[in-house]
């Protein structure tokens, strides 16, 4: 017989099934080749790494669903207790106290045992059973010790355990960061791991090595393999050109377009350009090729599809593709000829899409233009009018046209919160210089409405179409996020209407606008933002929640982000009439594990990303004990508030500090209230604060009220 995964699945997940042992199963399946044994030994050790099945002391097969079971990965807290993230949709965090954690690590992936119900507002309980798979194979740490033995401690407290290094390098020295993998796991959570030192970093006070160590312990890639760079040093300008005759493009290159990014910005992805018509505007969104470049299943590939993602650190970029690619060939960089895939929307002048069309191209771009720049040019600055004379005209249009759109985009009910954006500015040495802090312009709301237009505009086009395809999900917010979501508005006098099982963010929206300008704006809008789940790449069109809209993907960044590879090339596909069912059934199959994994390398990006400019932060305010902040209350707990200053630093004043009463933590009303003086400091209450304690080895920023 054929055995099929699948056929296994249903026979363990039937109604009347009872835990049955390998050779149970083998029976029950019908199961006598020595070929289909060992196959279905190879599935029932899969499903149990997956945690699907759950294999007794009695070695007996039962499915996790009903018995108590759930499968998560463990986060693990600096005093030595964990939660378990469940990985079912809808279930809650468990606590797990320190002798239930058994051998087990933050990031781990384990199997908790349920320990009774939650009752009385706390969180339920559990104990991990079994560890499925470890989530740290290499550590980043303090060495403490002498060159022949020591101890590692680690960087992320919540790796609560110190790791011995029986033997050390000869070149280690106390307190160098180094890299060190796991030999021996440990038993229990009194036990030590062991490892062996893998890679000695440096002296924490070494400029970059405070940045090295947190794109170590991320597992972050440094260096490129010598076959990847070899193929991409194939390309150059005379390689583009035989290219664009071979692929029959259209060529663009004389109409005029522009790139406007960031001016610290080396990897161009996208160029606009705008023509008034008769109805309206032709809009031009015009793309790099990367998947020219990027041939499938070549080394290039295989390395970009690992890496998924490029990664923006204060002090250095990592790439998902070469620096000749991402930075040379590939990027639009002006008056170079370059190779683009053009899409052209003709819209009214209310907004509306009367069409669209979409080519391979041969562009050349005009004039690299930086954000700050467009935001001066257009409030009038007449030096940069001089400048860009040839393109005010074209700007002042394209200002105009991404305005209406994002009327029409919030009239449907679409999302925006505006956030400060932070970036820590660096000396050659590293250290933090200043804290630019950055809402968008004008500027960054042309390029962002040309983007989600065309990310949508695409989106719709292939769901039509019926093919393989790469959407960007946003689900709708769980009801549990929602009711206290609901809770927490009502302090202000907000109610949050209609059924939470339906909400449409129409009905967010409307809050975020009725708070707009009060002082508690911020706040408001940063748990508005706190009560949805976080935006993904999935194979199937879920819809996008917080933009509005069934259909959106990720197609103008093929540079830095892998999945807009995907999309490139199935356009390409598409195109050719080359999308044979064979090609099909590939991308079918392979789709869900690239979007998976594109989705949890965003997500390691964008934290290691927010630890290395916490950091500079934390770095920038030393030496600047007892100066006095103007703040936001941006977290309230049982122990303390933490607080954000107006430059997006943030630290705790601890209730040690409140010296004029006794503050009891009311959680229903996100407060800590003075017994006696009935004084509250309430989430998103404003005040001043005197910097007390910077520590940069624990990255803590500690603070008292100015009273």
């Amino acid at each position: 017989m054929s055995l099929s995964k699948k056929h296994v699945l249903k026979f363990l997940f039937e109604k009347d099934y009872k835990p049955l042992t390998f050779e149970g199963l083998r029976k029950g399946l019908g199961i006598s080749q020595d070929k289909d044994v060992q196959e279905l030994f190879q599935f029932l050790v899969s499903l149990e790494e997956e945690g699907v099945v759950f294999k007794t002391l009695q070695g007996r097969y039962s499915p996790l669903r009903g018995k108590g079971l759930l499968v998560g990965v463990l986060q693990g807290h600096p005093q030595g207790y964990a939660f378990l993230l469940p990985e079912a949709p809808g279930e809650a965090d468990v606590y797990i106290s320190q002798d239930k954690i058994k051998g087990a690590m933050h990031r781990d992936r384990v199997m908790v045992r349920l320990l009774g119900k939650a009752s009385n507002g706390r969180r339920r309980e559990g104990e991990v059973i079994r560890i499925l798979k470890r989530g740290n194979s290499a550590i980043v740490g303090t060495f403490r010790g002498s060159r022949h033995r020591g101890t590692v401690l680690p960087d992320d407290r919540r790796l609560f355990h110190e790791i011995k290094v029986p033997r050390a390098y000869r070149t280690v020295n106390p307190g160098d960061k180094i890299l060190v993998s796991i030999t021996r796991w440990p038993d229990s959570y009194r036990d030590s791991p062991e490892g062996k030192i893998v890679e000695v970093i440096g002296p924490p006070d070494e400029p970059g090595v405070d940045i090295t160590s947190i794109q170590k312990k991320f597992g972050l890639p440094s260096a490129f393999p010598a076959k990847v760079l070899q193929e991409a040093e194939r390309w150059d300008e005379e390689h583009t050109l035989s290219a664009a005759n071979l692929a029959n493009r259209q060529d663009l290159r004389d109409l005029p377009m522009v790139t406007i990014d960031d001016d610290d910005a080396k990897d161009l992805d996208d160029a606009v350009s705008l023509e008034k018509t008769a109805d309206g505007y032709k809009l031009g969104v015009h793309i790099a090729d990367v998947s020219s470049y990027v041939q499938e299943r070549s080394a290039l590939d295989r390395e970009a599809s690992r890496r998924a993602t490029s990664v923006y650190l204060p002090d250095r970029v990592i790439p998902m593709l070469p620096a000749r690619l991402s930075n040379g060939i590939c990027s639009l960089n002006p008056g170079s000829v370059r190779l683009a895939i053009s899409v052209f929307m003709e819209l009214t002048p209310a907004g509306e899409l009367l069409n669209f069309n979409f080519c391979p191209s041969l562009i050349c771009i005009d004039e690299r233009l930086t954000f700050s720049a467009v935001n001066r040019l257009l409030k009038g600055e007449k030096e940069l009018e001089q400048r860009y004379a040839q393109f005010q005209q074209t700007l002042n249009e394209m200002h105009l046209l991404a305005g209406v759109l994002r009327d029409k985009r919030k009239k449907r009910g679409a999302l925006d919160f505006n956030f400060p954006e932070a970036k820590v500015k660096l000396d050659k040495q590293g250290k933090p210089l200043e804290i630019q802090v950055r809402r968008d312009g004008a500027a960054e709301t042309i390029i962002e409405e040309f983007m989600l237009l065309c990310n949508e505009v695409m989106a719709n086009y292939f769901y039509e179409q019926k093919v393989p395809f790469v959407f960007r999900v946003h689900e709708r917010p769980a009801e549990d996020k929602l009711s206290l979501l609901r809770d927490f508005l009502s302090l202000f006098n907000i109610k949050l209407k209609g059924d939470l099982s339906s909400i449409e963010p129409r009905q967010l929206q409307e809050i975020a606008k009725k708070v707009e300008g009060t002082p508690q704006e911020k706040t408001i809008n940063y748990i508005l933002l706190r009560s949805l789940p976080q935006a993904h790449y999935s194979a199937s069109p879920a819809g996008h929640f917080g933009l509005a809209t069934k259909y959106y993907t990720h197609f103008t960044a093929p540079i830095r982000r892998y999945p807009d590879l995907i999309v490139h090339r199935i356009l390409h596909h598409v195109i050719r009439g080359t999308l044979t069912k064979a090609e099909s059934r590939k991308l079918i199959s392979h789709l869900p594990l690239l979007a998976k994994h594109a989705s949890e390398q965003e997500r390691l990006a964008m934290e290691a990303e927010r630890e290395c400019t916490d950091l500079k932060k934390v770095e920038f305010m030393i030496g600047k004990e007892g100066q006095v902040y103007d703040a936001i209350i941006s977290s309230v707990t049982s122990f303390g508030f933490f607080v954000e200053l107006d430059n997006t630093v943030e630290g705790l004043v601890h209730v040690t500090g409140l010296e004029d009463d006794y503050y009891n933590f009311d959680e229903k009303k996100y407060a800590l209230i003075g017994e006696r003086t009935k004084k509250v400091f309430r989430l998103g209450d404003r005040l001043r604060v005197r910097l007390e304690k910077v520590d940069l080895e624990l990255r803590t920023i500690h603070f008292k009220p100015v009273t």
